[in-house]
């Protein structure tokens, strides 16, 4: 009941003795994650002592796995480190990587995410809050006491609507939640997420987040029409941006018609998915959608 993630997931933090990935390792560990090492040259052969585990230090990617199995590393170091991070990963063999590192050099991120396509290695990021798949395994930096399992896949441009959503809908519970980053290039597209979740069998609607900016909701509503068949409800962020204006995140800029909120909401809309206009009538229509389709399966 999941995608990208399992309670099997064996994790990797490179940078994890910092202070951010000591802080969110020990997030992730109590939320049951695997995280069987950290990665950091200079403390190679140290131990961590994270209360109830005892997590080792490597001096790279490639002996972590060769040590543990792992397949999975979480990225949380510095900007202009987190390209060799990436590529390292990439080379030792890794299958998923997740950039939580915002302000990463766009240019790093094309170099980094075509090298790691490459190497069969799935980026998710960078700039994301990462994935949970709740009740099994959590990398990144998503709150895991906000929601329980459930039946709804959500895949999001925005950490914030990621987590307020899942806050919505605690009550159903969700398979996986991706944050795939907001910045104008990510690994993870909404696409590869809407392709995983249609084949995710335990996975009943989608949830899709988008922003202003871009055409990535605009090529997934044309995703959702060839190939998906599960309900899915979407919400886009910023319906009162001011045109020409960055907002946030790095990718969100509208140019004329092309990016906005509103030709955002008419693409999905015209291709079945309802969109809300705000996070809380966003999940009114999955609770909505759901008590629909089962009264369908039902009767």
């Amino acid at each position: 009941m999941a995608i990208y993630l399992t309670k099997e997931s064996k994790v990797l933090v490179q940078g994890m003795t910092g202070g951010e990935g000591m802080k969110h390792t020990r997030r992730m560990l109590a939320a049951g994650t695997d995280v069987v090492g950290g990665v950091n040259p200079r403390k190679a052969g140290s131990t961590v002592d994270f209360d109830d585990r005892i997590v080792p230090v490597f001096g790279s990617v490639r002996e972590g796995i060769e040590a543990t199995g792992a397949d999975v590393t979480v990225v949380f170091v510095p900007p202009a480190f987190a390209k060799a991070a990436v590529i390292e990963a990439a080379d030792a063999g890794i299958g998923l990587a997740v950039v939580i590192t915002e302000g990463i050099p766009v240019h790093d991120s094309v170099a980094f995410t075509a090298y790691a396509k490459s190497k069969g290695t799935r980026i998710i990021g960078p700039n994301c809050p990462g994935l949970i798949t709740p009740g099994q395994s959590n990398a990144g930096i998503i709150p895991a006491d906000i929601t329980k399992p459930g039946r709804i896949g959500l895949v999001s441009k925005s950490g914030t609507l990621t987590y307020q959503l899942m806050y919505e809908l605690r009550d159903i519970g969700f398979s996986t939640c991706v944050g795939i980053g907001g910045d104008p290039v990510v690994g993870t597209t909404h696409i590869d997420c809407l392709a995983a979740f249609q084949e995710d069998p335990d996975t009943e609607l989608i949830v899709l987040i988008g922003e202003i900016g871009g055409d990535a909701e605009e090529r997934a509503a044309a995703y959702v029409r060839e190939h998906v068949t599960k309900p899915v409800v979407g919400y886009i962020a910023g319906f009162t941006a001011p045109e020409g204006k960055t907002m946030g995140h790095a990718g969100a800029i509208v140019s004329g018609s092309s990016g906005t909120a509103e030709a955002k909401k008419e693409a999905l809309e015209a291709v079945g998915v309802k969109v809300g206009s705000t996070p809380t009538e966003t999940a009114r229509l999955v609770l909505d959608v759901l008590e629909a389709t089962r009264d369908v399966t039902h009767s």
